[in-house]
């Protein structure tokens, strides 16, 4: 049962920091809770569920994230807002080889400049989480998001 707990604490841990990172616009940070060697994608429910691989965001490595935040911070133009993400408990799907499949819930509220506030997505983290080495680190998060309808505005990671 301990390691169990110790699992979940450590899986909770790192989705946490994530959406931290993400609140509180420490994007730089963002990539540095995967592997070098990851998977990151925004895919709706529907293409999810029928297999299709066309998503809103992928990436398939940390450098491929950090090149998106730097595009956000230098080169890209939108409306300047931020989020804030409720995240579920994480449900422990299975271990294998070091690695934890885990399921957790998210909704993201997003606040723009003027202080107007809406709901912004919904759905849930479908992640990978390899565990050996001194911090946990995502080797895949799927982020499947519940409406068929992504706003233009998806500037800044789920």
């Amino acid at each position: 049962m301990a390691a169990d707990i110790a699992t979940q604490l450590a899986v909770e841990r790192l989705l946490a920091r994530y959406v931290a990172s993400i609140d509180e616009d420490r994007l730089e940070e963002w990539p540095d809770y995967f592997l070098e060697e990851c998977r990151y994608q925004i895919i709706s429910s529907e293409n999810y569920a029928q297999g299709l691989p066309i998503g809103v965001f992928f990436a398939n490595t940390r450098g491929m994230l950090r090149d998106r935040v730097s595009a956000l911070r230098q080169a890209n133009v939108y409306e300047a807002q931020r989020y804030r993400h409720l995240v579920s408990s994480t449900l422990i799907l299975g271990e294998r080889d070091g690695i934890v499949t885990a399921q957790s819930n998210y909704l993201v509220v997003r606040i723009m400049h003027d202080g107007a506030t809406a709901l912004f997505s919904t759905g849930r983290y479908l992640d990978r989480v390899r565990l050996k080495g001194p911090e946990p680190l995502f080797a895949e998060k799927l982020v499947v998001f519940d409406s068929r309808r992504i706003d233009t505005l998806l500037a800044i990671p789920l």
